[in-house]
């Protein structure tokens, strides 16, 4: 795809992936530069950037987020470097892709198709209540109903369930991320942003939600397994 895509003088934006767990007011560096040589659907050669007449060494194994500006649209994908050196007196990155390219969507968060069990529920009045205060309130032990979850971003998710959660109502969800460290159950409350039944599949509903009250360590974790899961399936996809 990426052959299909760009062609070699596209205007490339990098950032390293880093910035995504960097610390709240620590400042994201954005490098432009231009695609020197697609070399395969994997791979390709970018300009080394500069600042102020002077190149900018980015590191080898280093991994970014890369927007390519092309005649077909804003096209995003991660890299990584694997190799520097200089080419007809140029002096060029060569990268090697950790993610599919795919249209560059204009949301904070980029959502990962997936399949993983959840339960949910409503949240009580009174719950939905304390929402409202510093100290909000989850009662333990509620009958939780089965649900499915088709994509997670940091910023929210979609799911099915047999259940129908109004719009604008506020659900309680728990789910399991397998993080690099090891399982990790995640409780979360969520308002519900769209709700549409399922084609072809009566009684069940597709919601879509956006995360309420959730913290930067998180939701970091959530975009941090993001990244994770979409360098595996690349890795895989090599072999």
């Amino acid at each position: 795809m990426l052959s299909s895509i760009v062609v070699d003088g596209d205007k490339v934006e990098l950032v390293s992936v880093d910035h995504l767990f960097a610390k709240e007011g620590e400042p994201t560096k954005k490098y432009s530069t231009r695609v020197y040589s697609v070399l395969s659907d994997d791979r390709l050669e970018i300009m080394m950037p500069m600042e102020k007449a002077k190149l900018i060494l980015l590191p080898v194994d280093g991994e970014y987020d890369l927007c390519f500006y092309t005649s077909q649209g804003l096209y995003q994908c991660y890299a990584r470097i694997y190799d520097r050196y200089k080419s007809n007196n140029v002096y060029v990155l060569a990268l090697e892709l950790t993610s599919n390219l795919r249209k560059h969507q204009r949301r904070e968060y980029y959502r990962f198709s997936c399949v993983l069990d959840m339960k949910s529920r409503e949240l009580k009045p009174e719950e939905t209540e304390s929402l409202k205060t510093f100290n909000p309130i989850i009662v333990p032990g509620l009958p939780l109903r089965r649900s499915l979850i088709c994509d997670i971003s940091g910023g929210g998710m979609r799911f099915i369930t047999d259940t129908v959660y109004p719009e604008n109502a506020m659900i309680y969800c728990t789910f399991s991320l397998n993080l690099e460290s090891g399982p990790k159950d995640y409780d979360i409350v969520a308002k519900v942003l769209t709700v549409k039944e399922v084609a072809n599949r009566p009684g069940e509903h597709e919601h879509r939600v956006q995360y309420e009250g959730l913290d930067r360590d998180t939701r970091e974790e959530i975009i941090k397994f993001i990244f994770d899961e979409e360098r595996k399936l690349r890795r895989k996809a090599r072999r």
